[in-house]
């Protein structure tokens, strides 16, 4: 149970999972920032870079997703504290790896240690979200999870800069992130766990179980619906903004655009928008209401991008940091995967939710590429159909979500016979 000693919003679990996250998001989008400066010092050039590109970014996702379950089961049944300290480890490790890769090889070994990237990226959210959810009171939950989404998504601008002051010596890009996390693993010896977690320890009641995702019909589509609904922001980013460069091309923008600045300006602006959807959130009292808000910003953002023939570089860049914000919703997302269930399963749905959002990136490239090839369109208008097939998927998913703003969390899912 909660103690009733009251609990500041800036307590050490906040501090450190911001934190954690900052690196975690320092890492994830590093690649797409400095993916062609890598690959191409490994010998790479022209379309192998893009074909390379993508294959790297869909390994990462599928470690993700392998990891998501992982590290969830793990979170549930050995504690929160656990995941934070052995996900930050794992791809603290795997950075630094990335950084020596050199040789014949070099290609196979990237896409090894972003698999292993990607198997550690994957728990550190999710822990940090369930520990802050359950330690905080619900009237600042949502405070405390916009605060880390929030510090954690400005990583992605760090890595830019970062990558930026290097020039092209990426490899030290990949040793720094490391170094972040290895330092990062001193502090979480400040945090203490879950009271949820310690009190459900002494229960005889399944926890970490994954199949019970799928023991009920209700419980299973409670789940489908809260990895739909963060379905949009990884097709914004990972099609839209890491390929900005060859849709820039296709529709003739003035100038050279830089995939890297155009992640940098969209976590720059979605920074902005976690902050502003965690903030309107807690104002309106809503976390469904915040997601039809900004997937209907989102739209607007995809028509701009798709109809942006001949423009400037700089309004290119400008439309890639509206697509961020719009998609600024990922604290709310979380959140509500957090909220929708029960002790013994949380750390497991806020783990594994976000990261199958990711690891569908891969489906998303195929939906992209299929539209092309099976259905004869063009790049620009299979980009636009696959945007707008995710979000109205992830509209409707929330519409027909529960409302979870307030909801107490100290509960347990059942499991069959109990």
């Amino acid at each position: 149970m909660n103690s009733t000693k009251p609990v500041k919003l800036l307590n050490a679990a906040v501090i450190v999972a911001s934190l954690g996250y900052f690196v975690d998001i320092y890492d994830l989008l590093l690649f797409g920032i400095i993916r062609i400066k890598s690959l191409t010092s490994l010998g790479l050039s022209g379309q192998e870079i893009d074909t390379v590109g993508m294959w790297l970014i869909n390994i990462q996702m599928t470690g993700m997703l392998i990891g998501g379950v992982i590290w969830g089961v793990l979170g549930d049944k050995k504690g929160r504290l656990s995941v934070l300290f052995g996900s930050i480890l794992l791809y603290s490790v795997a950075n630094i790896a990335n950084g020596m890769i050199s040789g014949d090889n070099a290609i196979g070994w990237y896409m090894i240690w972003r698999f292993v990237a990607g198997l550690g990226l994957a728990g550190e959210l999710g822990a940090g979200i369930t520990l802050v959810s359950e330690i905080l009171p619900k009237e600042k939950r949502g405070l405390g999870t916009m605060i880390v989404a929030s510090v954690g998504i400005s990583g992605a601008v760090a890595a830019y800069f970062v990558s930026e002051y290097f020039g092209d010596n990426w490899r030290v890009c990949y040793y720094i992130g490391g170094a972040l996390g290895l330092a990062l693993l001193i502090l979480r010896v400040s945090v203490a766990e879950s009271g949820m977690f310690n009190t459900i320890k002494e229960r005889n009641v399944s926890r970490g179980n994954y199949l019970l995702f799928f023991t009920s019909r209700e419980r299973f589509f409670r789940y489908l619906k809260c990895i739909l609904i963060g379905l949009p922001t990884w097709y914004a980013v990972g099609i839209l903004v890491t390929f900005s460069n060859a849709f820039a091309t296709k529709m003739g923008v003035q100038g050279n655009i830089d995939p890297g600045k155009a992640i940098m300006i969209c976590y720059a602006a979605l920074t902005v928008g976690d902050f502003a959807s965690g903030y309107l959130s807690q104002l309106i009292r809503s976390r469904k209401k915040v997601l039809y808000i900004f997937y209907t910003l989102l739209c607007g953002a995809v028509v701009l991008y798709f109809n942006a023939h001949g423009v400037s570089a700089a309004a290119f860049y400008t439309i890639c940091g509206l697509i961020g914000f719009s998609v600024g919703f990922w604290a709310i997302f979380v959140t509500v995967a957090a909220e929708q269930f029960g002790t013994n399963l949380r750390a497991t749905a806020a783990t594994t939710v976000p990261n199958f959002a990711r690891g569908l990136l891969p489906l998303i490239s195929i939906v992209f590429g299929g539209l092309q090839t099976a259905f004869g369109l063009s790049y620009l208008q299979s980009g636009f159909v696959t945007g707008i097939l995710c979000i109205c998927l992830a509209f409707a998913a929330a519409f027909m979500m529960t409302e979870t703003f307030g909801k107490d969390l100290d509960y347990v899912e059942e499991s069959p016979g109990q």
